[in-house]
């Protein structure tokens, strides 16, 4: 019954979401005509009432995971009666059906949030963005309804489920994809916002004000998806490194590289009026992005752990709603984009320029990611196989990305409009100094490749040129924003050094080691004590008992484990951490070595030490605070500047009377 209930509610969904469609569309046409009102009056109860409907069924597919309903084909397929109840709850969403409802559920809600809080838009541009979202919904309905059921029952219940791959049985699967989707499909708002702004030719700051908190809102997420999926993997794979180059990882970086670039037009639009049409553009390419993502992840052209290998008619399903949707946007802007002018003109030495060469590379950056990303899937339909990876994106990424880490550090320094490197010679020459400096240092500690080592200088460099514009200023007198904008570029420096670090003082050890025996790696002694069995709930493992030692330290016990899962049937690698101030020593066990005839059993240990690998994540944190701050900083600024408007006009009514 709860399942009929959840399948209904996404039926009145879809419908409300046509509903939304047509009454935004037909307000739009027709807002100079009397009696239309009731027409607008209709759009946001409907959008709202799709977003409760559109929760209200992904709280039934909760229910049926968490009872494990084992009529429901979709809890038949990805879960077990066994299972722990978060595994249970998550695995909701691990899945394809699962976690298009999510995807759904988000879009939803995004559109019922605007409807409900969203009221600085002209009221003809609010009906044209809330139009724009119900059509993005009503393509997914459709796809959910027609294609992806979530709730489809079986013919007879079975016993017992298949069971959740194992590498998702990890807390980080209740995490990392809402966030991701709270990221993704945010920018859905994105692209509604500049669909609705082409429709009614309204390209404006107040346009942009009203649109940046979505974006800040959905890149934090957004953030905080891809650092905490790159720990995940990091860890749960057993393969030692933080990001492989996985089309579905850059499936996921590619709309954070565009929102990045739409975050920074979008404040230069709000505050200084320029970059019109640039702002229209990155907000259909950062959806674009996250349209492309989900087809490469839903299509079944793509083999990794991350993706949901579907049949080929999904694929083509996805296909046709990404034609559709960023092919009708990118047509829309081609018959407007001569009525959006660039607005206010400024000079090449500002921050408005600074901003403008940081947005250029950060789309050369997306085109090379991109490129590596469906170059392989290109030549593979013509029986070529090929494999694009580190080789080519690090080298190949790095040439735009350090420089454009060296105009981050000294943007912020510049003033809008105009202004000259003279006004800022000296803090020039000091990033300059330390530039230097670290390069001649890290030289000096050992045999370094280039990439790291300018990786490294440059993180010293953008960390001393984030907290430069604070020189000077009373520090309780600092707006938000800018707290947000220093935390932020601060956090990007803390994550390339982490990078930068673990890239170039990273030392690895594989042994074949008997109980007693010991190996090092870096500034760590390693010992095999034991092997033994152990046991959980839905596996089995031979779990290593090691211990390791710093040089003048204690030993700590590793427990790295090498599992065996029945439901489904498959081998993991179980990584254990040892996290220090300055690194992380990685264990993990393999099989068992073959033993010579006399010889006693010996087991692969494979051991990393990783340097400040964990400023990775730290970064990504600061990052995801800074933007976060800088949300918190606008709302609250554009809150005040109404406040102050309504009491202007509250004051010439009283001086008018």
């Amino acid at each position: 019954m709860i399942a009929e209930l959840g399948l209904a509610a996404l039926w009145l969904a879809a419908a409300l979401a046509a509903l939304q469609l047509v009454t935004g569309a037909l307000a739009v046409r027709q807002d100079a005509r009397k009696g239309e009102a009731a027409i607008a009056d209709l759009t946001r109860p409907a959008t709202v009432v799709q977003g409760l409907l559109a929760a209200l069924s992904f709280a039934a597919l909760l229910y049926v995971f968490a009872v494990t309903d084992l009529s429901v084909k979709l809890v038949a397929d990805n879960s077990h009666s066994l299972k722990p109840m978060i595994y249970k709850l998550s695995g909701a969403w691990g899945n394809h059906e699962g976690s298009m409802l999510l995807w759904v559920t988000v879009l939803a809600a995004s559109g019922a949030l605007i409807a409900l809080v969203e009221r600085r838009l002209p009221e003809r541009t609010m009906q044209a963005v809330l139009a724009s979202q119900g059509f993005v919904a009503l393509g997914f309905y459709a796809f959910l309804l027609l294609s992806s059921n979530p709730f489809e029952r079986l013919p007879i219940p079975v016993e017992e489920g298949a069971g959740l791959n194992p590498l998702l049985q990890d807390i980080g699967l209740a995490f990392h994809p809402p966030t991701l989707y709270l990221g993704y499909v945010g920018l859905s708002v994105a692209f509604s916002f500049a669909v609705g702004a082409l429709v009614t030719r309204q390209v404006t700051p107040d346009f942009a004000r009203a649109m940046r908190p979505w974006v800040l809102g959905a890149w934090v997420f957004l953030t905080l998806g891809i650092t905490a999926g790159s720990y995940w993997a990091y860890y749960e794979l057993g393969w030692g490194g933080w990001w492989f180059w996985d089309p579905v990882e850059n499936a996921s970086l590619m709309p954070w590289l565009a929102a990045t670039a739409l975050l920074h037009s979008a404040s230069v639009l709000a505050a200084r009026d320029a970059l019109r049409a640039w702002t229209i553009m990155l907000g259909v390419v950062a959806f674009s992005m996250s349209m492309l993502g989900t087809f490469l992840v839903r299509s079944g052209i793509l083999t990794s752990v991350h993706a949901f290998a579907v049949d080929p008619e999904r694929g083509t399903f996805i296909l046709f709603l990404l034609a559709i949707y960023i092919g009708g946007a990118l047509l829309l802007f081609a018959l407007r984009a001569g009525a959006v002018s660039e607005g206010a003109r400024f000079a090449v030495a500002s921050r408005e320029g600074a901003l403008v060469v940081n947005n250029v590379l950060l789309s050369a950056i997306l085109a090379v990611v991109l490129l590596g990303t469906l170059y392989p899937l290109l030549t593979e339909a013509f029986d070529v196989r090929v494999s694009v990876g580190p080789p080519y994106f690090n080298p190949v990424g790095a040439i735009f990305a350090l420089p454009m880490v060296a105009v981050m550090a000294v943007g912020p320094l510049l003033r809008w409009r105009k202004d000259g490197f003279g006004r800022i010679r000296k803090e020039l020459a000091l990033l300059a100094a330390l530039l230097l400096a670290v390069l001649i240092l890290v030289s000096l500690l050992g045999d370094v490749a280039l990439l790291p080592l300018l990786g490294l200088a440059l993180a010293a460099v953008l960390a001393v040129g984030s907290v430069m514009p604070l020189k000077g200023r009373n520090l309780r007198r600092v707006p938000i924003a800018t707290w947000g904008m220093v935390f932020g570029h601060l956090g990007l420096a803390v994550a390339l050094f982490g990078m930068a670090s673990e890239s170039a003082f990273t030392k690895e050890r594989l042994a074949a080691l008997a109980p007693g025996e010991a190996t090092t790696v870096g500034p760590w002694t390693v010992e095999l004590e034991q092997v033994a069995p152990a046991a959980g709930a839905n596996w089995t493992a031979m779990e290593a008992q090691l211990s390791a030692r710093q040089e003048g330290g204690e030993p700590v016990s590793l427990n790295p484990q090498h599992r065996t899962f029945w439901a489904p049937p498959q081998q993991t690698a179980e990584s254990v951490l040892e996290t220090r101030w300055n690194g992380q020593l990685y264990a993990v066990i393999g099989n068992q070595a073959e033993a010579g005839a006399d010889g006693p059993a010996r087991w692969q240990v494979r051991l990393w030490w990783k340097p400040f690998v964990t400023w990775i994540w730290y970064g990504g944190v600061l990052i995801a605070i800074g933007g976060a701050l800088a949300l918190i900083g606008h709302v609250r600024h554009d809150l005040r500047r109404r406040f102050v408007r309504r009491k202007a006009a509250a004051r010439r009514k009283e001086i008018a009377a």
